[in-house]
């Protein structure tokens, strides 16, 4: 039978564990409301994408 060839150490497991941190959501801007989107998505509060309307917005979304 096969055997681990030598005992992982913390460090080891530190090292790799150090890549599984959550990151940050990049944002930019909307050019017509300046709200938050996330890049490469039409605007969820306007209906705009590259400064043309791709969404057909009834109502503003409002916060509870």
């Amino acid at each position: 039978m096969a055997l681990p060839g030598h005992r992982r150490t913390s460090g080891d497991k530190r090292r790799r564990a150090s890549h599984f941190a959550l990151k940050k959501v990049q944002t930019t801007s909307c050019a017509q409301c300046k709200k938050a989107v996330l890049p490469h998505h039409a605007c969820q509060f306007c209906g705009t994408y590259v400064g043309r309307a791709v969404l057909k917005i009834s109502a503003p979304k409002k916060k509870k």
